[in-house]
């Protein structure tokens, strides 16, 4: 059943999931089905609302451009093996959600007909009026771009309302919690605080995209369960990223 519309503060959202999200680190899997049917079951109930969904995934669980660099693998070669990686993620995200009845399409930056249709702007704004999940993979088919530049690219040419980026922590943090008990959550930071402060949770291309365009920038916690649904309604949930929006430590 889907929500009444004006419970929604967002109607197209595009969600940036990293690859290591996807991996099982205890099993060495990099694509664990439990979590990947968790995943699929969130964005599930989402699209049942009656929110347009764009999905962009990385591909650090199975290859990372950069950690090839450090070990001796050309850096470009290195960053298509990393477009690939995320192609393999986006075939697993399709089947999971097709799994629980949507109708899904994958849009690929490097063009492999067997598999994926080519990134096509129009079409891609088309599938989201039809209430089709599209998943977008192959980065921006470009090296030397991360796939946090490639979500924000997408969110601008189909005019998503939000980026959506989970983490593994509820926001973004003056330090790494995981590291520093001392660390203090953001409620809200501009575009240009994070592009100033060099806020890692992103990289400064994407902010600087979203900020050119117009688009906030939520960033949530992957393992909550509702975050999602909590996001598209309006609530206050995790770090803003916006115009104007200084300051503001939880």
């Amino acid at each position: 059943m889907e929500a009444d519309s004006n419970t929604l503060k967002y109607r197209r959202v595009l969600l940036k999931l990293s690859g290591e999200v996807l991996g099982n680190r205890h099993s060495g899997e990099c694509i664990d089905p439990d979590t990947l049917d968790s995943m699929a079951r969130r964005v599930a109930r989402v699209a049942q609302m009656g929110v347009q969904i764009g999905i962009v995934l990385g591909g650090g669980n199975i290859f990372r451009g950069l950690k090839g660099e450090a070990k001796g693998v050309n850096r470009t070669t290195g960053d298509y093996m990393g477009m690939l990686a995320t192609i393999i993620n986006g075939l697993a995200m399709q089947n999971a959600l097709e799994r629980l009845g949507l109708d899904t399409r994958i849009l690929t930056a490097i063009e492999m007909h067997q598999i994926a249709e080519p990134f096509i702007q129009r079409r891609a704004v088309k599938h989201l009026e039809k209430g089709r999940v599209v998943i977008f993979v192959g980065g921006t088919g470009n090296p030397y771009f991360s796939t946090d530049s490639a979500a924000a690219l997408r969110a601008s040419e189909v005019r998503a309302e939000v980026l959506l980026k989970a983490t593994k922590v509820d926001g973004i943090y003056t330090a790494d919690p995981n590291l520093d008990p001392s660390a203090t959550r953001y409620d809200r930071v501009s575009y240009e605080d994070a592009l100033m402060k060099r806020l890692g949770v992103m990289d400064s291309a994407a902010f600087a995209v979203c900020m050119d365009n117009g688009i906030p920038i939520v960033v949530f916690n992957f393992f909550d369960e509702e975050a999602l649904e909590r996001v598209v309604r309006g609530e206050t949930i995790g770090t803003l990223v916006g115009p104007g929006t200084r300051g503001g430590q939880a």
